[in-house]
């Protein structure tokens, strides 16, 4: 059974710098499994020393989040689509400059 996985761009390095690679297994965790197997290194990005996944990493099957449905024992089958998306932080005090804008001012 053929699922494609959308690899984000700074897991690429790991894929040849493909953006999506072909996969098999019944569950999400067999397909992470599965993807290890074809490109070494990648599941150690993904998963913390416990074997959970990290708390920044978000994996979506077919535009569900899998934190919602059964975690990496969501069932998988032939045709789905699973995007691995890292979390994206930013801000803070000193980042960026200053702009005003009516009044009010930010930091962009």
């Amino acid at each position: 059974m053929a699922i494609t996985v959308r690899i984000p761009t700074p897991l690429r390095n790991l894929t040849n710098g493909r953006g999506e690679v072909e996969a098999t297994g019944g569950s999400v965790a067999d397909l992470l499994d599965n993807v290890e197997t074809q490109h070494p290194g990648l599941k150690a990005r993904l998963y913390d020393e416990q074997g959970q996944l990290r708390r920044f990493v978000n994996i979506y099957l077919n535009d569900e989040d899998i934190r919602f449905l059964d975690g990496t024992k969501t069932p998988t089958k032939d045709g789905d689509i699973l995007s691995i998306i890292p979390a994206i932080a930013g801000g803070g005090a000193g980042f960026g400059r200053s702009t005003t804008s009516g009044g009010n001012s930010w930091r962009v």
